[in-house]
C-alpha cells in the first residue's frame, strides 16, 4: 500500500509530542488552582490518547520503523514515570515513594532485559498483557488527576472529591493493584512462554 512522505511520519510525530508535552503537565501538576490541575489533565488525556492512536496510525499505513518502535514504549515511561513521580512529590500520601521505585524498577529490568536479548541477535517483544500494564497505569493517574481537579470545584464535588483523595482507602487499594499487576507483568519475561509475545509497537 502506498503512502505519502508525510503520513508516514505521522505516528512518530504524535510520539515526539507526547515526550515534548509531558515536562509542561508535570509543572501544571505543582499549580494549586482549578485551572491549572484542569488543564494538567487535559495534557494528560490528549498525550495518553496520542499513544494509542500512534499505534493504530502506524498499523493502518504500514510505517512501523525502528525508530518508532524505540520512542514509543520511552514516550510511555517519560509520561507514566514523570506524572507517578510528580505526584509522589505533590501527593505522597497518595502515591508514596516506593510504588514509584518498584514501577521504575520494573521498566529498568525489563529494558535491561530487552538489551541484552537483542545483543545476541535476538528481539524481545512485547506481550499483550504488557500492554493492558501501561492502560491501568494511565486509567490509575487519570483518576487521580480527576480528583485533584474535583477538589478545586465546588460543594459538594470538592468535598466528595477531598474524602475519595484524603480519607477513603480507594487510592491505596487501586495503587495496590497496579503495582502488583505491574510486577506480575513483569515477571512474565521470566516465565511465560515466548509464543505469546506479539510484535510491540
Amino acid at each position: 500500500m502506498y503512502t505519502s512522505a508525510g503520513v508516514r511520519y505521522i505516528p512518530n510525530l504524535l510520539t515526539v509530542t507526547r515526550i515534548l508535552v509531558t515536562p509542561l503537565l508535570l509543572l501544571l501538576l505543582t499549580v494549586p488552582s482549578q485551572e491549572g490541575q484542569a488543564t494538567a489533565l487535559a495534557l494528560f488525556v490528549l498525550a495518553s490518547l496520542s499513544d494509542y492512536y500512534d499505534g493504530v496510525l502506524a498499523r493502518r499505513f504500514q510505517v512501523r520503523s525502528r525508530l518508532g518502535q524505540y520512542l514509543d514504549p520511552l514516550a510511555d515511561k517519560i509520561l507514566v514515570l514523570g506524572t507517578f513521580g510528580m505526584l509522589a512529590f505533590e501527593e505522597p500520601n497518595l502515591v508514596p515513594w516506593w510504588a514509584v521505585v518498584v514501577i521504575a524498577l520494573r521498566d529498568v529490568a525489563v529494558t535491561g532485559l530487552r538489551s541484552w536479548v537483542e545483543a545476541w541477535g535476538k528481539t524481545l517483544h512485547t506481550y499483550r498483557v504488557a500492554k493492558l500494564k501501561t492502560m491501568i497505569q494511565l486509567a490509575f493517574l487519570f483518576g487521580i488527576l480527576v480528583l485533584r481537579t474535583a477538589t478545586h470545584l465546588s460543594p459538594p464535588i470538592r468535598q466528595w472529591a477531598t474524602w475519595v483523595l484524603q480519607e477513603s482507602a480507594l487510592p491505596g487499594i487501586a495503587l495496590a493493584v497496579v503495582v502488583g499487576f505491574t510486577v506480575a507483568t513483569g515477571a512474565l519475561y521470566l516465565v511465560a512462554p515466548v509464543e505469546e509475545q506479539v510484535e510491540a509497537e
